[in-house]
Parts: C-alpha cells; sequence; structure tokens
C-alpha cells in the first residue's frame, strides 16, 4: 500500500530590528518566493491525492457490484408450457422437469405459452427474457442501405423489370396484389455466370425498399455439428417474421440446395438436413408473412429440383453475359466520373470485349486508369484502355494462352 507523501516544510520569516530596509524587502521577497513554491508543490499532491480517491472510488464501486452479485442467488433458464387460474407450468431446460409455479405479478399480465422466462431456485418466474434468436442471424441483417440504385446496373432492363415485380410491388404496393386477387410470388432465383451482376440486383432491393435486409451466403449454412444449419434458417426466418417486411437473400444457394444423392457421409446428410429446413420454412404450413426470398447461383445445373418448383421460387430470371447494348451501357456507368480524352470510344470497347461480364468491364475501366496513373496522367486515353483490356484478357486465361476476341 502506498504511503501519503510527506508535507513540505513550512517557510519561516525571520526579520531583524536592525537590517535596513533594503534587506527586510529582499527578505520578505526570499520568503515570498518560498511561500509560492510550497503552494505549487502542495498543489501538485492535492491534485495527486484527488486522482488517487477517484480511482479507490471506482474500485470501491466494483467490488460493490461483485460482492451483489455472489450474493444474488443464480436464475435458470425455462419455457412457459401452459398459463392456468393458479400458476403456470414450466419446463426448465437441461433436466425437462416440468413444474407446476407462480409468477411475479410484474410479468404475469405480459406472460404467454411459449415465452422464455428466468426462474429463481424456487421455480419462481422472474422475469421473461427475449426470444433465443442465434447471433449469427442477427449478424446477418443489413442495417445501412448499399448505395447501389438501379441506375448503377447496365444492360438488365428486363432483369429489374421482373424482380421490381417480384419483391418490389408485393412490399410496396399490396393492394395491388389484393384487388387482382392473386397471392404475390414469394421468391426469386437468380442464375447465370458470375460477375454478371446478380449479387448486384439484391442490393440494389435493398437500397430501394424500406424493408429490413438480412443477407448470407449459403456455405454459412453449413456447420459443422448436426442440427446447427437447420437450426440457424429458422433463426433466419424467425428474424424475418420479426422484422415484417424483410427480404432475404441468400447467395450461393448451391453450396445447400444442390441435388440430393444417397452418399452416406455425414457431412452430406447434414447439408441436407439444412435444405429440407429451408424447403419447410419455404412453403411450410404456416404462411410466410410479407417476407420475399431472394437467391443467386452461378451453377442452375446443380440445384435440387425440389426448389426450383412454383412457391419455392415463383420467378427463375436469368442474368446472361451482357450483349453489345449492355456492355456500352455498363461501360458507361463505370467511366461517368471518369477524364476521359476525347479519343475514347466506347461503343468499339463495347464490340471488343464480347464475352466479358459486368465485373470484367467494371475491372478493364478501374485498369486503364491505374495506366494512367503510371504516367502520371489525370485525364485517360483511349491507348490506357487498349493496354487495360490486353492485361484482363490475359488474366481471364487460365492457361496462358491469349484469348480472341470478336
Amino acid at each position: 500500500m502506498s504511503r501519503s507523501p510527506s508535507l513540505p516544510e513550512r517557510p519561516r520569516l525571520n526579520l531583524d530590528p536592525d537590517m535596513s530596509p533594503d534587506e527586510k524587502l529582499q527578505a520578505l521577497q526570499s520568503h515570498y518566493h518560498d511561500v509560492v513554491r510550497v503552494n505549487e508543490k502542495l498543489k501538485q499532491q492535492l491534485r495527486i491525492a484527488h486522482q488517487r480517491r477517484q480511482k479507490l472510488v471506482s474500485n470501491v464501486e466494483s467490488f460493490k457490484e461483485e460482492n451483489k452479485t455472489l450474493k444474488s442467488s443464480s436464475l435458470y433458464v425455462a419455457t412457459t408450457e401452459e398459463i392456468l387460474d393458479d400458476g403456470v407450468v414450466i419446463k426448465q431446460h437441461g433436466n425437462n422437469q416440468e413444474v407446476l409455479t407462480e409468477a411475479a405479478v410484474s410479468v404475469r399480465e405480459d406472460l404467454e405459452a411459449g415465452d422464455r422466462v428466468a426462474i429463481d431456485d424456487s421455480f419462481g418466474i422472474q422475469r421473461i427474457l427475449n426470444p433465443e434468436t442465434d447471433a449469427r442471424a442477427q449478424a446477418m441483417q443489413v442495417d445501412q442501405s448499399p448505395d447501389v440504385t438501379y441506375e448503377d446496373i447496365g444492360g438488365l432492363d428486363e432483369q429489374i423489370l421482373e424482380v421490381c415485380e417480384t419483391v418490389e410491388e408485393p412490399l410496396l404496393n399490396p393492394e395491388q396484389f389484393e384487388a387482382v386477387g392473386i397471392e404475390p410470388p414469394a421468391g426469386v432465383l437468380l442464375h447465370g455466370p458470375p460477375g454478371t451482376g446478380k449479387t448486384m440486383l439484391a442490393r440494389a432491393v435493398a437500397n430501394q425498399t424500406d424493408a429490413t435486409f438480412i443477407k448470407m451466403a449459403g456455405s454459412e449454412l453449413v456447420q459443422k455439428f448436426i442440427g446447427e444449419g437447420a437450426r440457424l434458417v429458422r433463426d433466419l426466418f424467425e428474424l424475418a417474421r420479426e422484422h415484417e417486411p424483410s427480404v432475404i437473400f441468400i447467395d450461393e444457394i448451391d453450396a445447400i440446395a444442390a441435388t440430393r444423392t444417397e452418399s452416406k457421409t455425414s457431412g452430406d446428410a447434414e447439408v441436407q438436413r439444412t435444405m429440407m429446413q429451408l424447403l419447410a420454412e419455404m412453403d411450410g404450413f404456416e404462411k410466410r408473412g410479407n417476407i420475399r426470398l431472394i437467391a443467386a447461383t452461378n451453377r442452375f445445373d446443380m440445384l435440387d429440383r425440389a426448389i426450383l418448383r412454383p412457391g419455392r421460387f415463383d420467378r427463375l430470371i436469368e442474368v446472361p453475359e451482357p450483349d453489345w447494348d449492355g456492355r456500352e451501357a455498363i461501360l458507361e456507368i463505370h467511366t461517368d466520373a471518369m477524364n476521359l480524352h476525347d479519343d475514347v470510344d466506347l461503343p468499339m470497347l463495347a464490340n471488343e470485349t464480347t464475352g466479358f461480364s459486368g465485373a470484367e468491364l467494371a475491372s478493364l475501366a478501374t485498369e486503364a486508369g491505374m495506366f494512367a496513373i503510371r504516367d502520371e496522367r489525370t485525364e485517360i486515353a483511349m491507348g490506357d484502355f487498349r493496354e487495360a483490356l490486353e492485361k484482363v484478357r490475359s488474366e481471364d486465361d487460365t492457361n496462358g494462352t491469349p484469348i480472341a476476341f470478336a
């Protein structure tokens, strides 16, 4: 334990009556400087003492809370099975013991069958707990809208229209479907080669609607332990129901929805269990409510027929590689903010990039800008695009042989 610092010696003033006035003044000035020095030292010690006091007070509060926690009795988690006039039937987690008990007056009115509750050693219900939802499912909720709009997607006008009809319209204008007398489409599956804009379409939907957007990858549903993947699927849809209207986006759905086989391995069996839970959530006995489902895949040929039937995915939208008009529109979007030289000919570039996806065209624009920066220029010329074109072509050729484009 640290000891308190000793106080500085108090300065004393001794004036000899025989001193001259100048000597007395000099003695008084010296005494004044000694007093100021001691005063500053005392102030410093006082500041240190205040800091030590604050630290000790903080420690005392911490010890009080810890002591209170140690003295308090533990609470246990249980589920409300049935609410009776003379009590409540609960089932304690862990041992599945059913008990008829009493609920505190403060929670009795809000208590419903199926609620998770905290109970004490005497099985008395102390408070109602929040619904059990996997934290991984909550982490998949998108809090901020992506900055992608439909104007940022080129060459997919027909696909954008179908996505709007399937996802946006049921959320924004449900009364139109009621007036016509039809159920809105349950979901949409986007399929096509990599880099063609499937994920961007989903991000644009998230930007366009005020619905809760929940995104995930199919591989995230493949869990190590039996039942974990199915539980995560249940929690995802439960989270979507709690935040209706909502949109669930599953990217790379082929990770869990591939054609089922006769494989006996535990890993394949767990993936199939997860897929069956997804199918049950998509068209189970309970109505899905105001929840729209979007999925995307590069391997449409691998998907199980069960997940493709109407009622699960009512729209199967192909997102193909862009044609000439699409490539020109994509190049215009990605070069809109670029400082282009007058010799840059986007229609010619669109003609020379047959077979390029939207992602490759975006990479082409970026590489052209990098070539200009390498030459310490701020203006991007057609020559930069030609060099970038050669680079992107060579990177796409896995065999190292240049690809010939029309």
